[in-house]
């Protein structure tokens, strides 16, 4: 019964939020080419500005900020250390990035749709293929990455290989009250966050469906817009913050966040 509440409105687009280690939280707006930042007093002010229409945020161990703009995978801060990591011939959508800083992230509009992965250092692969992917996340134990399917009715899991690499794809857990239509499943699932437990929290047409490691549903958080983005954030990640459309809104968890990465 805990109520989302709509932390700011009136944006132009909203995504990629992220917890910093300040217990800040990041944000981009991606159609005014800004990031925002919420600092633990609730304020919102601008961090970055002239973003290259930046969607989906991650850190790396270094303590640097990426982005996947508009056509790129690239590093947005600290000032004086941006850097192109990826040139992709169409945008990408979200990011995470792994202990070993190697960059997970999905390029929907490609054809086939894709998952890439750069090892800290080398050149973007492709490792995956999913129908259409968008949010991507890790589990706690960087074993398992999930994708978010969004002309699908599964959550998508890959096994991690040491080298990076993507084995053993298959429907982790099925998403409840999606319309299907003759070309496929409107689940519309995008962003994706996991908690200290390892539940997988997804952002999908009826709201934020949470999901156990094993696949197991255990129920959503009704949302009053289609959830784009979310994650676990603020001073101690028992805050789900979540974007989509014109809004960036929040809610209360008992869950904690998992505490042994940024996203």
């Amino acid at each position: 019964g805990t109520k989302v509440t709509i932390v700011k409105d009136g944006l132009r687009s909203s995504e990629g939020p992220i917890a910093m280690p300040d217990g800040s939280t990041l944000f981009t707006e991606p159609g005014a080419s800004l990031v925002h930042k919420i600092d633990k007093s609730a304020a919102i002010t601008t961090f970055l500005e002239n973003t290259i229409r930046a969607n989906g945020l991650a850190l790396d161990s270094k303590g640097r900020l990426i982005a996947a703009t508009a056509l790129t995978i690239e590093v947005l801060y600290p000032k004086g250390s941006e850097k192109v990591l990826a040139k992709m011939p169409t945008r990408p959508n979200d990011l995470v990035v792994d202990k070993k800083d190697g960059i997970y992230f999905t390029l929907p509009s490609n054809k086939p749709p894709v998952v890439y992965y750069i090892p800290a250092g080398g050149q973007a692969a492709i490792v995956g293929e999913v129908e259409s992917p968008h949010g991507v996340q890790l589990s706690p134990d960087e074993k398992t990455l999930y994708i978010g399917n969004s002309n699908g009715e599964h959550l998508i899991a890959f096994d991690v290989q040491p080298d990076g690499k993507l084995t053993n794809k298959r429907n982790l857990g099925r998403y409840e009250g999606v319309k299907k239509t003759a070309t496929g499943a409107e689940s519309h699932a995008d962003g994706i966050a996991v908690d200290g437990e390892g539940r997988v929290y997804v952002g999908t047409e009826p709201g934020v469906q949470v999901f156990s490691k094993s696949g197991q549903y255990l129920g959503t958080i009704p949302t009053s817009q289609r959830p784009q983005n979310l994650a676990c954030a603020g001073p101690d990640k028992k805050t789900l913050y979540l974007t989509g459309g014109s809004a960036f809104f929040k809610v209360q968890m008992l869950a904690q966040g998992y505490l042994g990465r940024p996203k």
